[in-house]
């Protein structure tokens, strides 16, 4: 798996952008309830809308598609779990914050991080615009249950 390499056994863009969400969610379910009300916001990205989940390649080799799976994985889950948790006072929500200038692509080699970076710093978002829609989420009236 060279493309995108291993962590833990595991595809490791999969593995960052669903497994961690899945598992950190999962720990703090528990914590959270009892908390209610309370509010899960989970970060995907547009690249989820021309993806497919494949059961039996979950760990596919390929970023492209490994990235569009993840972010797929993301908002089936997020949908699930906000089906499951109905009633009890806590909100789930998903969202894609837009193009947001991270230096997400830095590690794609020369020419695609120049090409992406160039693009990226006309139509980028700040960081800090970026996360208004996760703030917004996490502490809105506007979104309570």
């Amino acid at each position: 798996m060279e493309a995108t390499g291993q962590s833990e056994g595991f595809e490791k863009t999969f593995a960052l952008n669903h497994l961690n969400y899945f598992l950190l969610t999962n720990l703090l379910l528990d914590t959270l309830k009892a908390s209610a009300p309370a509010r899960i916001v989970n970060v995907s990205s547009d690249s989820h809308k021309g993806a497919q989940l494949d059961f039996d390649d979950l760990q596919s080799e390929k970023p492209g598609l490994a990235y569009g799976r993840s972010k797929l994985a993301n908002v089936v889950f997020s949908y699930e779990l906000a089906r499951r948790l109905s009633g009890t006072g806590m909100t789930v929500n998903i969202l894609h914050p837009g193009w947001v200038r991270t230096g997400f692509a830095n590690d794609l080699g020369v020419v695609p991080s120049a090409v992406i970076g160039f693009f990226m710093r006309f139509v980028g978002l700040t960081p800090e615009q970026g996360a208004q829609t996760s703030v917004y989420l996490a502490t809105s009236p506007d979104v309570e249950m």
